[in-house]
């Protein structure tokens, strides 16, 4: 590889992307809207269901005449610890343990006081309350890491495949060829630009966002910029699948809508999959996005660190050299 034909590249697409003022703009001030439409459009998480949390007991037969309430979402959780931040978190309204008859609720939850006296008042009785304190997570708060996701998706996808695909069709690959230029060199290039353009827009969303909205971080600002850095490399890998042979630029936009609308309504960008059937939670755990939004949400909502979310940073990786592998394999010029 040699250096400087790799610079010339990077120089060369930095360029061409900082003069499409349009293009620039868009991917600031989408974002952006989007957020500020839900801070000040929606108060709380945005709903008015009540959701229950209920620890999960694989011998249990009988359910208490609490779990059959209507109108009541009950959510399955295997793990007390995180419910239970959950529930001082207002994400969950309350967390109830079938088996031990106990449950926890947060004082200051309005939708939590409900529910205890529904809970009360039911006929099985005798539950042992545990209160728990906490700030309310707003909507906002939950939305936040899946907007910034979802710019860095529709950046990485659009400004490495579409434009790829542009060059193929305009003949500028072909001349590319004539050059000492390889493939490789071409495509690190590529990928290297669009990825910090995409971290820079990022930080400038979320620094902008942050002004007007104050939106909640309890974790590790380096582990988010990993986890977003590996997100958006590995966006950047699949979006180089897209371009490695496709001639069309009817077709690439065809195939690039194809790949990020399921990716933003399966990934949990605007609602949780919790509660969903798990045939579809488990396809969406082979979408880059989705694994980049929870570890996201980990850091920012429950404080996570490195060694907390290292499963989802393993997993971007994988996908990334997976897809690198097979762009780089299937590449063609012309």
């Amino acid at each position: 590889m040699r250096f400087s034909r790799f610079l010339a590249i990077f120089q060369a697409r930095n360029k061409e992307f900082w003069r499409d003022r349009a293009a620039l703009g868009w991917n600031i001030v989408l974002p952006a809207l989007v957020v500020l439409v839900f801070a000040f459009g929606f108060v709380g998480d945005g709903g008015s269901i009540y959701k229950v949390g209920v620890l999960e007991a694989g011998d249990r037969v009988e359910r208490p005449g609490f779990l059959e309430t209507r109108y009541i979402r009950f959510v399955p959780v295997t793990d007390r610890t995180g419910a239970i931040t959950r529930v001082e978190r207002h994400q969950l309204d309350m967390l109830v343990d079938p088996d031990d008859r106990r449950y926890w609720v947060n004082g200051d939850s309005a939708k939590g006081y409900l529910l205890e006296r529904i809970l009360n008042g039911s006929p099985e009785g005798n539950w042992t309350r545990e209160a728990v304190a906490g700030g309310e997570i707003r909507y906002v708060d939950w939305l936040i890491p899946g907007v910034l996701g979802m710019n860095i998706m529709f950046s990485a996808l659009w400004g490495v495949g579409y434009v790829i695909v542009r060059y193929r069709k305009n003949g500028v690959l072909k001349r590319l060829q004539a050059t000492p230029l390889t493939a490789f060199e071409f495509l690190a290039a590529q990928v290297s630009s669009r990825l910090w353009v995409i971290l820079g827009v990022t930080l400038l969303v979320y620094v902008g966002t942050y002004v007007f909205v104050d939106f909640k971080m309890y974790g590790s600002y380096l582990a988010l910029f990993v986890l977003f850095a590996l997100g958006a490399v590995s966006l950047i890998s699949l979006g180089l699948v897209v371009a490695a042979r496709v001639a069309s630029e009817e077709l690439a936009d065809g195939i690039l809508n194809l790949t990020s609308w399921p990716m933003m309504f399966l990934s949990g960008v605007w609602f949780s999959m919790e509660g969903l059937h798990p045939i579809v939670r488990g396809a969406a755990q082979v979408f880059p996005l989705t694994h980049m939004i929870d570890g996201a949400r980990a850091v920012m909502l429950d404080g996570a660190g490195f060694l907390d979310v290292w499963p989802q940073m393993l997993t971007l990786v994988l996908m990334t050299t997976v897809c690198m592998a097979i762009g780089s394999l299937t590449f063609r010029w012309e």
